[in-house]
């Protein structure tokens, strides 16, 4: 029973894949690449180029909500394909169908023919649903995992851009894309492209780790950056997208024009110039992915040779324009120290010339790990290298022993031996190390001295065996003669290295450059996230536009809340004179607003109202601002400036309030003449002016001048304070019968209480609740009380 059962399953397996290739075959019939572009037979490469952007741009799934649209746009797309091919044209033209026309990108191998008419693609039963062992076996070796990926892909990545495929079992349009898919990594793996295939069923982790959440898609890896494919699955596309992954400013155009100053700038970047001549107009993909993969090391320059621009540097270097050439420049900057040329140059045949030549002839030792390449650490007996290094200065008195150092590092024809050079001022510790016993080989007479060092790197921890070449440098034919002698020497004895030190670590002297690298590190990946924007890719960059605008949100909602919170101090002068006019008319809530408005400063600001102020401070008032007057005389300044300025302290923070004083032993005359207009307030001191005992005391007098509507109100003193040795001012200030420090005490207390009660007046003042006694024109100040 149970074998009868899954027969039945078979069977009916067998008819649903026959009805379904019927169907392929039937629509693989009606695939038509000129109809589905609207195109004729005799149509152009740019006519042809012309209709597919358009029809792209309209059937766009992105663009396009129609359901129709995908399959459209795949259709279109693998039009272009076929029509833009000579040899799939020429294909379909002569038998109405190519290799790749088939949905499921079949080839000729892989069919039996039962029909004259009818293909049948054994691999069918191979089908890739649900399968995991029947994914297609080109794309199992480029599987990746996410360990892999973290630890191998990543670090990788800053050598080689990476193109990885995003696909799964169940991917339907997956199929369609295969033929280019495979076209295109025959292609880009001879260039030394990495390819990765990610299955999203199988590696849902590294999917999301990518930010990959639909299929099928591709994207580039590059520095450690995901960068998503956005364009039509077409070889040429996908071809263009790995190139546009490289960093900028990879390979510099070099004419007859800057030929001398890039070949000499290989004193300031301390690398050789790699130059590569060929015919095409736009520098290759191969040879910008040798740029990228040796930036640390070289520096590289392309010359276009069908410039004019250019005929000088081919005559100068007699460049044989039928085949690329590649020539390499150390530290002669007339002849090449290397040259390769071949006409269909390879990547291994590229990789071997570069790494060849990969240092200066004499290097100067810029940070660690060119040291660490340079001068590797002995691991075997038969691999040791000796690095012969100078130490030297930058200043032109060097140059001599510096060229003589060059020419002999040169003429080194043994592999054994390196030969580098440091600045002691950029290297001062490692210098410090190397000379801490300079006094035993060196001459102390010598001031402009240079010094070899020959040394042998023991381990990684930065322990080495060293032997100082005795009597300094200066480049004679002596100096060079000893240095050859000893190392000849160590050829056959190395016993001779018998100093021991443990180097520190390199300064790195390229730190400087870390902004620019930050700048340009910045544009790309702004120019990565507006590429997003433009595409929709809204999924992936939707974390960091969530962080962009959290940030905004807090820093611009901070600034806002403490701007409303300074608003009431940051109002125009119109909106403060209108809210004084209302405190004037005894508007409860201004005045109230004005009075708990806390202090500015820490200080009260007084000004003396004198002939030279009064305009500004009275007169000209503006409107709605009032200037309060204490009156005191020249013994009760200090006592009474102080007790004022406690009183008035918690009312700085209005903008309508002013606070003068003013000296009425120097304007007495002008005090009797405002007065005058306030009798009422006067009326206390009638009877002592009518009886002539003496002259009217204003002394702790407060005035509240309004400059514009030319009123005042009056603070008069009223002593509060208790003392048995004194009376109050008001009832005949004090016995004159009292001596000595006891009336000096009295009179001070007197004067220092008469202000007791001005705070509470202030108050009546802010709430309009004073009564106002008008002037029609305000006194002049010119005149001065003669004090007798």
């Amino acid at each position: 029973m149970v074998k009868m059962r899954m027969m039945v399953l078979l069977l009916s397996v067998m008819m649903v894949n026959v009805l379904l290739m019927d169907a392929m075959v039937e629509s693989t019939a009606e695939f038509d690449p000129y109809k589905v572009l609207g195109v004729t037979r005799s149509a152009s490469q740019a006519e042809i180029k012309k209709v597919y952007k358009r029809l792209a741009k309209e059937w766009h799934p992105d663009k396009n909500k129609n359901p129709e649209a995908e399959d459209m746009f795949i259709k279109i797309t693998k039009s272009y394909e076929i029509l833009t091919n000579e040899e799939k044209r020429a294909s379909y033209d002569r038998y109405g169908q190519t290799d790749n026309t088939h949905p499921y990108g079949r080839g000729h191998h892989g069919f039996r023919h039962f029909h004259d008419n009818f293909y049948f693609d054994e691999s069918f039963f191979h089908f890739p649903f649900n399968n995991k062992g029947g994914r297609d076996f080109a794309d199992s070796k480029y599987t990746l995992h996410f360990n892999q990926y973290i630890s191998e892909v990543v670090p990788d990545s800053f050598k080689r851009p990476y193109l990885i495929k995003i696909t799964s079992d169940w991917c339907f349009s997956c199929i369609h894309i295969e033929p280019v898919w495979k076209e295109t990594v025959q292609e880009l793996e001879t260039l030394g492209i990495g390819i990765g295939v990610v299955d999203v069923g199988y590696e849902r982790r590294l999917a999301n780790h990518l930010g990959a959440h639909q299929t099928p898609s591709f994207l580039g890896v590059v520095n450690g950056k995901v960068a998503f494919f956005h364009y039509a699955v077409v070889k040429g596309h996908l071809m263009q997208f790995v190139e546009d992954l490289l960093p900028q400013r990879l390979v510099e155009k070099v004419t007859d024009k800057n030929n001398q100053e890039f070949l000499k700038s290989w004193h300031e970047l301390n690398k050789p110039h790699v130059l590569l001549f060929d015919q095409v107009p736009s520098v290759p993909l191969l040879y910008k992915l040798t740029a990228f993969a040796y930036k640390d090391y070289v520096q590289f320059g392309y010359v276009d040779q069908g410039l004019s621009e250019t005929a000088d540097l081919l005559r100068k270097f007699n460049i044989n324009t039928y085949a690329p050439t590649m020539l390499v420049f150390k530290e002669d900057v007339e002849k090449p120290a290397d040259i390769i040329q071949a006409k269909g140059m390879k990547k291994q045949i590229i990789d071997e010339f570069i790494s060849n030549n990969k240092f200066l002839l004499a290097p100067r030792l810029v940070n660690q790990k060119l040291f660490d390449e340079l001068c590797p650490v002995k691991q075997f007996h038969r691999r040791r290298k000796y690095c012969v290094l100078l130490i030297t200065g930058e200043e032109e008195s060097f140059a001599t022993g510096n060229e003589a150092f060059l020419s002999l590092a040169s003429a080194n024809t043994n592999d054994v031996l390196r030969f580098a050079y440091v600045y002691q001022r950029r290297q001062q510790p490692l210098c410090d190390v190397l000379l801490k016993n300079k006094d035993s080989f060196m001459d102390d007479k010598i001031t402009n001295w240079l010094l070899v060092v020959i040394l042998e790197r023991r381990n990684g921890a930065g322990k080495i065996l060293y032997k100082p070449v005795s009597g300094g440098w200066n480049g004679s034919k002596e100096d060079k003669h000893k240095l050859l002698e000893e190392l000849e020497r160590l050829q056959k004895d190395p016993s001779i290295l018998n100093n021991d030190a443990v180097l520190p670590e390199l300064n790195n002297e390229f730190t400087s450059m870390f902004l620019i690298r930050w700048i340009y590190t910045a544009y790309d990946y702004l120019a990565e996230i507006i590429d997003d924007l433009l595409h929709n890719n809204w999924r992936e960059v939707m974390p960091l536009l969530s962080l962009i605008f959290s940030a905004l949100f807090i820093l611009f909602g901070t600034v806002v809340i403490q701007a409303f919170s300074d608003s009431s101090e940051e109002k125009q002068p119109k909106t403060k004179a209108k809210e004084a006019s209302k405190a004037e008319n005894g508007s409860p809530n201004t005045s109230s607003t004005s009075s708990s408005r806390p202090p500015k400063k820490n200080f009260v600001e007084v000004t003396e109202l004198t002939d030279i102020t009064y305009t500004s401070n009275l007169v000209k008032l503006r409107p709605g601002h009032i200037n309060v007057v204490l009156v005191l005389t020249d013994p009760t300044k200090n006592i009474l400036l102080s007790k004022f300025a406690k009183e008035v302290y918690s009312f700085t923070g209005s903008f309508t309030l002013h606070f003068s004083f003013l000296n009425v032993d120097k304007h007495g005359e002008w005090m009797a003449a405002v007065l005058e207009y306030a009798q009422d307030a006067m009326q206390i001191d009638t009877d002592e002016d009518e009886a002539g005992s003496r002259k009217l005391d204003y002394t702790g007098y407060v005035l509240a001048l309004n400059g514009h509507k030319k009123y005042l109100c009056l603070f008069k003193p009223v002593y509060t304070g208790e003392d048995l040795d004194s009376k109050p001012e008001e009832e005949g200030g004090g016995s004159r019968s009292r001596k000595g420090t006891t009336r000096s005490r009295s009179t001070t207390l007197q004067i220092h209480h008469k202000l007791d009660r001005l705070g509470l007046w202030m108050e009546r003042l802010m709430e309009g609740t004073l009564p106002r006694y008008y002037v029609p024109a305000w006194p002049g100040l010119d005149k001065i009380t003669v004090n007798k």
